[in-house]
Parts: C-alpha cells; sequence; structure tokens
C-alpha cells in the first residue's frame, strides 16, 4: 500500500469562508481552533468534531483555514476529476524539500509527475506483481523466522520491519538487513522524526514560529540529509553493478526513455521518487497490517474463519509455499484487510481543488482554486455503511454488499489520477502475509490493551503486542517459544 493518494495543484487560495458554516466552540483570536486540540492526534481531533459539528464544517489555525468534509455525496463529487483536482496539503507540502516533486508531493503542474508516472506504470502491472511475488515471500519467511523465536511480539515495529525490506528488495534490489537488526533501521527513525516534524509545522504560528522550532528544524535537516544519503547509496549501487535491467522501480526510473522523447527521470527526480516510495511505500502498509491484526486477534470467530479460508486454499498442514494465483483466493483475508481499512485507513485524509467555480454537494460554493479535506475514516463511517459503523465486520465487503451501497465511500487509496498508484502492490504484499501469519499462528492480544492509534501523517496502533502460539498442524512446539523453522 502506499500513501501516493492525495491530490493537489499549487493554490494559494484559501477554502471559501462562511459566517454560518459550523465550527469549534471558544474561537480564539489570532490563532484560531486551538483549544481541545492536541498536537499528537489532529485526525483523532478532526473525528470527534465531524461527530459534533455534522459532516461539513470548518477550522481555523493561526492564518489557515480548512473546510473538512465527510459527507459521502460529496465524496463521489470531489472524486470527479472534470471537477477537482489534487490539492498538497500543507502538512504534505512541508515534506517537499524531501521528496521535492516526487509522486505524493508534487503539484500537478509539476511535468515530472506526468513523466514519472507514466514510466513507473509497467512496475505495477499483474507481469510486475509476478516477479516481485518470490522477494515478498522471502521477507515474510524471514518475519516468521523472527516471530517463531517469540512468545510475545511488538506488532507495528515489526510489520515496518517488514514492508521497508519488502519495497527495498522489489523495488530496489537493496536490502536494509531488517530482520538481522534488533533495533529498527536508522532510516526508519530518521523518517518517524520527519513524519513528526511536517506534522507539528502545521501548529508552527506565524512570525515567531522560526524562533521557536529552530532546533527541531535543524534536527529535520540532518535527519533528511540522512534520508538522501541512503537513498543515494541504493542509487550508486545500482549504478556502479552496471545493471540495465527494467525490471523494478530503480530500473525502470534509471533506464527508460519517456514516450514523448524526454529521456529517462533526471537524478534529483529519481532521489525523490525513491525516497517517495521508500516511506510511502512501507508505512501505510504497516499499518494497515497492524490494524488488521489488531482486529483479528479481538474477534476470535473472525480469526477462526479467516485461519480456515487459508487452510482450505493453501492446505492445512505443512509449511506453505502459495503461489501468486492462491494469494488472490483469499477473499475473506482480503475482506478482512479491507474492514481495517475502512475503520482506520492509513492515509486519513487527501485534499481535493476546483477547477472551477462550483458548488459541492449543492449546498458549498467554491470558487476555482479553493479546496476541501475529505475526512476518510468518518467518510467509512456515513451512515451508507448500515448499523453500528464502528463495529469490526468483514462482511461488508461481501460483493453484494459492496454493489449496494453508493459510488466512492471507500477511499482508503485516494481517488482520481493521483490515487495510489501501489495499490495492487499493497494489496498482494498484505494478504500474502496475512495468510502466512494465519496459517501459522494462534494469537491473541492484552485483554487490557485499548487501542491507541499513533500519527504521523498516516495511522497505526502504538504499543500493541500480540502473545503467540503455534497451531496445531504446524507440528512446531507449543508451550513456549515455536522455535524456528528451517524452511523458513
Amino acid at each position: 500500500m502506499s500513501l501516493l493518494d492525495t491530490g493537489s495543484t499549487r493554490g494559494t487560495i484559501e477554502p471559501v469562508s462562511n459566517s454560518r458554516m459550523p465550527h469549534p466552540r471558544w474561537r480564539v483570536p489570532l490563532v484560531g481552533d486551538v483549544l481541545g486540540r492536541t498536537p499528537r492526534t489532529p485526525l483523532q481531533d478532526s473525528m470527534r468534531l465531524a461527530r459534533e459539528l455534522g459532516p461539513v464544517y470548518e477550522r481555523k489555525l493561526f492564518r489557515r483555514r480548512f473546510v473538512i468534509v465527510s459527507d459521502a455525496e460529496m465524496a463521489a463529487e470531489l472524486a470527479e476529476e472534470r471537477r477537482f483536482g489534487k490539492h498538497v496539503l500543507p502538512g504534505v507540502a512541508k515534506l517537499r524539500d524531501l521528496a521535492g516533486d516526487g509522486l505524493f508531493t508534487a503539484y500537478n503542474e509539476e511535468p515530472n509527475w506526468r513523466k514519472a508516472h507514466d514510466i513507473l506504470r509497467p512496475a505495477f502491472t499483474q507481469q510486475a506483481m509476478r516477479g516481485y511475488h518470490p522477494h515478498m515471500l522471502a521477507v515474510a519467511r524471514e518475519l516468521l523466522a523472527r516471530w517463531d523465536a517469540r512468545d510475545r511480539v511488538e506488532v507495528t515495529p515489526d510489520m515496518t520491519r517488514l514492508t521497508l525490506e519488502t519495497i527495498g528488495r522489489t523495488g530496489f534490489g537493496y536490502s536494509f538487513d531488517s530482520f538481522q537488526r534488533e533495533r529498527p533501521h536508522p532510516f526508519v527513525s530518521a523518517m518517524f522524526a520527519t513524519l513528526r516534524h511536517a506534522q507539528r509545522n502545521l501548529l508552527r504560528p506565524p512570525l515567531v514560529g522560526d524562533l521557536l522550532f529552530r532546533k527541531a528544524d535543524r534536527r529535520y535537516d540532518v535527519d533528511r540529509a540522512y534520508m538522501a544519503s541512503v537513498v543515494d547509496e541504493v542509487i550508486r549501487a545500482r549504478v556502479a553493478s552496471g545493471d540495465q535491467r527494467t525490471d523494478d522501480l530503480l530500473g525502470l526510473m534509471l533506464n527508460t526513455a519517456h514516450a514523448d522523447g524526454s529521456g529517462p527521470l533526471d537524478e534529483v527526480n529519481i532521489r525523490n521518487q525513491v525516497i517517495t516510495f521508500l516511506v510511502a511505500g512501507h508505512e501505510t502498509t504497516s499499518g494497515a497490517l497492524s490494524f488488521a491484526l489488531y482486529y483479528l486477534a479481538r474477534n476470535p470467530e473472525v480469526l477462526a474463519r479467516a485461519q480456515a479460508e487459508v487452510d482450505a486454499e493453501w492446505g492445512a498442514g505443512g509449511e506453505p509455499d502459495p503461489s501468486f494465483e492462491q494469494v488472490a483466493k483469499l477473499r475473506y483475508v482480503r475482506r478482512v484487510f479491507d474492514e481495517a481499512l475502512r475503520l482506520w485507513p492509513t492515509a486519513p485524509a487527501f485534499a481535493r481543488q476546483a477547477k472551477v467555480d462550483t458548488v459541492l454537494g449543492g449546498r458549498l460554493p467554491l470558487r476555482a482554486g479553493e479546496w476541501v479535506l475529505l475526512l476518510i475514516p468518518m467518510l467509512h463511517r456515513d451512515p451508507v455503511w448500515g448499523q453500528d459503523v464502528e463495529r469490526f465486520d468483514p462482511d461488508r465487503f461481501l460483493p453484494e454488499r459492496v454493489k449496494a451501497r453508493p459510488a466512492h465511500v471507500f477511499k482508503p487509496w485516494g481517488t482520481g489520477e493521483r490515487a495510489c498508484i501501489g495499490r495492487q502492490f499493497a494489496l498482494h504484499e498484505a494478504i500474502l502475509v496475512l495468510g502466512l501469519l494465519l496459517h501459522r499462528y494462534d494469537f491473541a492480544a492484552d485483554p487490557d490493551y485499548a487501542l491507541r492509534v499513533q500519527e504521523l501523517l498516516t495511522l497505526k496502533p502504538e504499543g500493541f503486542s500480540l502473545t503467540l502460539s503455534a497451531r496445531r498442524h504446524t507440528g512446531a512446539a507449543r508451550g513456549g517459544k515455536l522455535g524456528v523453522n528451517s524452511s523458513s
């Protein structure tokens, strides 16, 4: 899965002001709607306000105004490419000095966005996915070996190891040695810090902000330089090898000329794209896998049903060696993953900017250049999803129920031409990994654990661990450490 799912042009016009628009109480002159705001959980604050104020409301933070919507009808209209395009949100724009005109942070009018998108599209075809499958399986088995040696595992850090290693090997032919390290790779630590910095920048006050954030800015510059150095090493290693292949992301960027005759991507943009994929190509997928495992552990009947499907499709005993085609047969596991994404879409918002003067939802006038923020977790809790929208129910994604719902009410991958280019990559990786874990383990969460959602522009469970035991059919030891299976 990927972060490449928000939309944007470089507009300077703020969203429309409407004195009748709902907004938080106790608005403070000059600083705006800061009372009751928690710097670490701006997304969850916005969800709370949507419950209080409704599916359309306004927030002000210093000189910025945000119009936030989660209405299903409006979401459908925002998907219309003739009326709306991507808008780069302020938090995302703060990452442009890290990822420049990479796919996620590029403005619509920047030529490298279209050029890179065209060159990279072959990397996400079904044929390309077949080539990635063995590498995904190899990395997943390294995760199994790590978990076999433990009774209890910290889920989110290990999912981060898994997805970073997967995108590194499949996309760039580069290993981060993620499972040979007890601590995360320094790239992950630097990425964590840069995403946190970008989020906190949203609260930077005008004028005095540069002074207050001076130390944090210097730390950000160090982290940004380190991430760039890692990417430069990845690129140098490929160039030095003389490898001219075009069967992965890096090979396509280095060795493919655009059809318009403009040649390959330039060196700076290749670095921007590699950073984009290393961050976006693993951060959201690791969070989505962690949420899926949380809900499986909390719902024993769902866990048993998912395990039964894996056993039926991949065999009930031994060590499965699923083919590319067998992954797609795990339809219930896919519904589990989709339902986890419904409740906690790990890229939780995107902005859409009006291309023309228009009226959104018949009640919100927008001039060309004005934009609104779509709050995806609340769209995914719209009444069109039925009763008890907070309940985890994978059968919401039965084909007949999907067809009965309006279009554009499920948006974890964004919308339009700027939607997630790596969607199929993320889905194949996630379902493969969930299938292997379900086949191998019974797991339970700490009954005293209450879900805590960490926000770093993306979402993931914080402090979530699982207690593991081998399923009987695996033949592994029970009652203690599982023991490393040599075939893993």
